[in-house]
């Protein structure tokens, strides 16, 4: 690992702009359990019964009881840890400029990162379906389920269920990062959702060198990412900004 790690640093140093691509495995570490995978919670709750937008609306009270009161509570106690930190080392350092994410925990705010693109929203904000009116999660009770605006409204998480469309802005951003970028970071993702997983093709295209810093290979592994790390990301974070400093 150490010499694709010295790699990894050689390209970072080299680099006038960075992009990170990001989803669940970079916050399993912070105690946020994946969607997908091994352990996921998709393996315990169906999907298209409770995140997605006609089931939200056909029944928001069970959707908050089963999904999203459970998704709050981790999310509350959940804090940035060495991934998020190092990325945003990174951008403090002029190399990230911006971070694409699939996650809706905003931990890479939390840590400091301040040009993320969010895919899929963001948990930590609600708003009324009736009167649009906002409030931040950490905020609201759960002893009434669904939970309820002034106006008698029924609030929603602002991160995109099943049956939405990615917000047209993410997307025009995240093709912008990628496209202009000259290194791409891709960490904690499987690399299987589209349209994320398209971003390192798109930079791969545009002559930038993708680095994985996964625990396992993914579909981008030998054909799209110049090479790949294998570990966690915080414990490569850690071991790359260390390198890096050294070289001042």
């Amino acid at each position: 690992m150490n010499a694709w790690i010295d790699r990894a640093v050689e390209a970072i140093a080299a680099a006038d702009c960075i992009a990170a691509l990001t989803g669940a495995g970079i916050s399993v570490e912070s105690g946020i359990p994946p969607f997908r995978g091994p352990g996921g919670l998709w393996e315990t709750v169906d999907p298209m019964e409770y995140a997605h937008i006609d089931a939200f609306y056909r029944d928001p009270e069970k959707v908050w009881r089963v999904l999203i009161k459970d998704m709050k509570a981790v999310l509350d106690a959940a804090r940035p840890n060495d991934a998020h930190i190092g990325l945003a080392r990174l951008e403090k350092m002029g190399k990230l400029k911006t971070i694409i994410t699939q996650n809706v925990d905003g931990l890479h705010q939390a840590a400091g990162s301040a040009d993320v693109v969010e895919f899929h929203g963001n948990f930590a904000g609600q708003c009324c379906t009736d009167c649009g009116a906002k409030c931040r999660t950490a905020d609201l009770s759960m002893d009434n389920l669904p939970p309820r605006c002034e106006c008698g409204g029924i609030f929603r998480p602002e991160c995109i269920f099943f049956g939405e469309m990615i917000p047209p802005d993410a997307l025009m951003r995240s093709r912008a990062a990628a496209t202009t970028c000259d290194v791409m970071l891709v960490m904690g993702t499987s690399a299987t959702v589209q349209p994320a997983a398209h971003m390192p093709v798109l930079a791969r295209e545009s002559g930038a060198t993708v680095i994985e810093i996964n625990p396992e290979p993914t579909p981008l592994t030998g054909s799209i990412s110049h090479y790949i790390i294998q570990g966690g990301s915080g414990q490569v974070m850690n071991a790359v900004l260390s390198r890096l400093e050294r070289l001042g």
